[in-house]
């Protein structure tokens, strides 16, 4: 759980969850160009995500893409779902 919390506690490893937390999957370059970070950053960002096992990559050529773990445990899956939805609510309140 203490890798999950971590990995959740950066705004911009959230922002990327986000994300690939809707099913499909993401390259690199997509999260990069819609959370304005470079490549080394992002990339740091998603190992992070992957090595607490919420993300799944695969390289495809010189990207590689991201997707959301399938196997996750459900309550992991909730702990996640609340945090995003919190996170969008504070959003909406502060727009």
């Amino acid at each position: 759980m203490q890798d999950i919390l971590t990995a959740i506690s950066d705004p911009t490893r959230r922002a990327a969850l986000a994300l690939v937390w809707d099913g499909g999957e993401h390259c690199v370059c997509e999260l990069m160009a819609r959370l304005d970070a470079s490549q080394s950053r992002m990339s740091r960002h998603m190992k992070v995500l992957r090595q607490a096992g919420l993300v799944l990559d695969r390289r495809d050529a010189q990207w590689v893409r991201y997707r959301r773990n399938p196997d996750l445990a459900p309550e992991l899956v909730a702990v996640i779902d609340a945090v995003l939805a919190a996170e969008r609510s504070v959003a909406e309140k502060v727009a």
